[in-house]
């Protein structure tokens, strides 16, 4: 089972929760037990779990990711001019693997997966797959 979803990011930098579409898909598909990868699609844009309670967090995080690579920088030689973005990816990472378990993502209580851009505003896509659990017979 899998899915690639869209949306559209307002900001240069921001970190969208997209935990409510990937627990949506799953209870519409009646997915009940598996693991799940989700994957951005771009070199400028990445996934992570973290904190959905307090929204400092995230902005704390795009701050300190601006601080150790900041969008302007004097050694930079990459013609698009947004290195800095591709460095917060590979930071960041490109995908998560997580559990799904009861028909619910598996996550602690403050927990949210996030799409995060470093290179917007732009339309943008992420994947999704589930690899069911197996289970012996014994």
């Amino acid at each position: 089972m899998q899915k690639t979803f869209t949306l559209k990011t307002d900001n240069h930098s921001d970190m969208i929760n997209i935990t409510v579409q990937l627990e949506q898909w799953i209870r519409e598909e009646n997915i009940k037990e598996g693991i799940i990868v989700v994957s951005s699609l771009h070199t400028t844009a990445g996934i992570t779990v973290n904190e959905n309670a307090d929204p400092d967090v995230k902005s704390d995080m795009l701050m300190r990711l601006d601080e150790v690579y900041p969008w302007n920088h004097k050694e930079d030689r990459h013609v698009e001019g947004n290195t800095a973005a591709h460095l917060k990816t590979s930071t960041v990472g490109h995908a998560q693997t997580l559990i799904i378990q009861a028909g619910k993502l598996v996550l602690g209580t403050w927990q949210g997966v996030y799409f995060c851009e470093f290179d917007g505003p732009r339309q943008r896509k992420f994947h999704a797959i589930v690899l069911p659990a197996q289970h012996k017979n014994r």
